[in-house]
């Protein structure tokens, strides 16, 4: 048996060298993208349904009873009686949550696409059928109602032990399958300002913004509370009000330049760095290690007419071999292209790359942050 620490594939650093290599400089971007309108958000919704008409790959009752006590919860709704100690044996039903999100500005009467997921032991939702189910905010208030043909983007098929699967069966969704039936209230037309909250803080951004709309709408339209929040008076007519927010999210804002950040991630080895991430001079040493064990049988043979008995036994040879370690100068300003080029020619692994960098961190030579997640 060989155990060695796998290398990079030059295939990816190939292309993440040309896609560093054709990587803009800053440019202007709409208000749009770097910030939302506080107030105008999408809400969570959630229900606990049934889905009815499955081909025999619904729940087994024996091991989920929360979907018999539904079901039996929903036939005395409707009116049907069952005799005291009935034993319901059901093959066709599944209990699932149904979840979906309600926009903002969502009127009684909107569609929305919902998603289903079993929540027992159902085998598949194909085919299936979701009956009326009630969707509930984080306040317990009904805002929707979810029902229709579920449909399951995946197939699958058991017989004689084997099974063959695509896909998840256990999911489906539905469009337009809920109704709203509730519009959520937004401060959006209150009081004569509106706040904008950038979506990634800093203090940089938040002063370009409130120049350029100062620069666009006149002076002090827009003014900055802190590096997220920026408050911006707006006409008091909701025609007005509207058309103003729409030449606003239209207006070209160039960033600031992006914090340089590393992101490790230690339970798969990956590294993601953005481009602004550099080193300043320092030097890196790194060798392998393999560790190779092979193991041969004995067979021990008895002496003629002795009465004894063969015996096989194991040997095992274990030999740990450690490459020469290198160095490598890794000059001050090197850019990301850089850092994985010299970093590949070493022969740096993903999990190499973790302790690497942790390395450099701590030196002082790497002018990013360093998130391990």
């Amino acid at each position: 048996m060989n155990i060695r620490m796998p290398t990079f594939v030059n295939t990816c650093s190939a292309l993440l060298l040309a896609f560093c290599a054709c990587l803009p400089a800053a440019h202007a971007e709409r208000l749009k993208d770097l910030a939302s309108i506080q107030g105008v958000r999408q809400n969570q919704l959630m229900g606990y349904g049934l889905v009815v008409g499955l081909d025999g790959s619904g729940d087994q009752t024996t091991q989920t009873p929360f979907t018999v006590q539904s079901v039996v919860s929903m036939l005395q709704n409707m009116g049907v009686n069952l005799p005291p100690g009935t034993s319901l044996q059901l093959k066709n039903v599944a209990a699932v949550v149904v979840t979906t999100s309600l926009p903002p500005f969502a009127q009684p009467g909107q569609l929305l696409d919902v998603t289903v997921s079993s929540m027992g032991n159902a085998k598949s939702l194909r085919g299936g059928t979701l009956l009326m189910t009630p969707l509930k905010g984080a306040d317990g208030q009904i805002y929707g109602i979810a029902q229709g043909n579920v449909l399951v983007g995946g197939v699958g098929a058991a017989a004689s032990g084997s099974k063959a699967q695509i896909n998840h069966l256990s999911v489906g969704r539905i469009s337009g399958g809920a109704t709203v039936e509730r519009a959520v209230p937004t401060s959006l037309g209150q009081g004569d300002a509106i706040h904008l909250e950038l979506n990634d803080a800093d203090f940089s951004t938040a002063s370009r913004v409130v120049e350029a709309i100062n620069q666009r709408f006149g002076p002090e339209t827009a003014a900055a509370r802190d590096g997220r929040v920026i408050r911006v008076r707006a006409p008091l007519g909701s025609d007005e009000r509207v058309a103003f927010l729409g030449a606003l999210e239209s207006l070209n804002v160039t960033p600031a330049q992006m914090v340089a950040k590393v992101i490790l991630n230690a339970r798969t080895g990956s590294v993601v760095m953005n481009q602004a991430v550099t080193l300043e001079s320092c030097a890196v040493s790194h060798g392998n290690l393999s560790v190779v064990i092979n193991t041969d049988p004995v067979i021990s043979q008895p002496a003629p007419f002795s009465g004894g008995q063969t015996v096989v036994t194991q040997t095992s040879q274990i030999d740990i071999k450690k490459e020469p370690g290198q160095v490598l100068l890794l000059k001050g300003g090197t850019s990301l292209a850089e850092v994985v080029k010299a970093l590949n020619a070493i022969g740096a692994t993903p999990q190499d790359l973790l302790a690497i960098l942790q390395a450099m961190k701590a030196a002082g030579s790497l002018r990013a942050e360093l998130e391990i997640i």
